[in-house]
């Protein structure tokens, strides 16, 4: 139901941006470091969208990257732990095996 919202939301705000480039055709300055150039306005709308859909974009592909590595990062601790764990257990004679459940069950 989220991912429909979103692409209903996304095709509204789509179809609001070309409207609203199709209505301003007509032609501006635009002023580049090193000169400037005469464009139709419904490309400088166009243009800006879309770079700004490319940066959003790429911002979120990197957060997801780094999550996706922190998760991995976490769950080869987690993994390293329980072997420790295992190691440390197994290692224990069965009589200190005992005491440990003794003591961990008594009432404090």
């Amino acid at each position: 139901m989220r991912g429909q919202s979103a692409l209903i939301l996304g095709a509204a705000a789509a179809l609001i941006i070309a409207v609203f480039a199709v209505i301003n055709v007509d032609g501006v300055e635009v002023n580049y470091i090193f000169g400037t150039a005469e464009w139709p306005l419904i490309l400088v709308i166009l243009g800006s969208v879309l770079m700004g859909a490319v940066i959003t974009g790429s911002l979120g592909i990197i957060k997801v990257y780094r999550l996706q590595q922190e998760i991995k990062h976490l769950k080869q601790g987690k993994s390293s732990n329980k072997e420790k764990q295992n190691a440390s257990s197994s290692e224990a004679s069965p009589e200190t095996r005992n005491e440990n459940r003794e003591n961990s069950s008594s009432p404090k």
